[in-house]
């Protein structure tokens, strides 16, 4: 019994563990007020015939405070990384000079900065809701073992509580993490 529930907690901490991974790599893709490559890796570019991550076909570094650097791999390629770029949706104006494409990151505005905690609070949101989904799943299992006799009451609430438990502390992570996430945004 307690070999089966220590296999069902690592999972359910394998898989919260990995939404909060998907929270940090959501909330790296929006800009603060330093350049960071992050921002523009969920890009994809139309090249080769396919849509393709901008990392696999060109290197970004930052330049400066404000620039990000996009060295494309393939002169062929430029035209469409610059155009992806400009067609993100991030408020970006890249320049293209030969295979290097130059990305400052203009300063962001009061409306720019509570858009940006806006969309943070949502990606903690889903974040959240993941994790409660998990602790849905475990708590069925749980009520299964119940049901087929594996589990005896007192240990299924010892269970639920424990799950209970590892649910709040990563709610707590994540509420910790969108804390530091606005203020981060919000730093002029």
């Amino acid at each position: 019994m307690a070999a089966d529930f220590q296999a069902l907690k690592q999972d359910l901490t394998r898989r919260m563990d990995g939404a909060m991974e998907t929270l940090k790599k959501e909330f790296q893709g929006l800009r603060t007020g330093r350049a960071s490559p992050a921002l523009l890796e969920p890009i994809r570019v139309e090249a080769y015939g396919s849509v393709t991550p901008l990392n696999q076909v060109a290197n970004i570094s930052v330049a400066g405070p404000g620039l990000l650097s996009v060295q494309v791999w393939d002169k062929a390629v430029t035209k469409a990384v610059e155009s992806a770029i400009r067609e993100a949706n991030l408020g970006l104006n890249p320049q293209a000079e030969g295979q290097v494409i130059r990305v400052p990151l203009p300063p962001l505005t009061q409306e720019r900065r509570n858009d940006l905690a806006k969309a943070a609070a949502r990606y903690a949101e889903q974040t959240r809701v993941s994790v409660r989904g998990v602790r849905r799943d475990g708590m069925e299992q749980v009520k299964g073992w119940v049901k087929k006799h594996e589990f005896s009451e007192d240990e299924a609430k010892r269970a639920e509580d424990d799950i209970q438990k590892l649910t709040d502390q990563y709610v707590k992570q994540i509420d910790a993490a969108l804390v530091e996430k606005e203020k981060d945004i919000r730093t002029v």
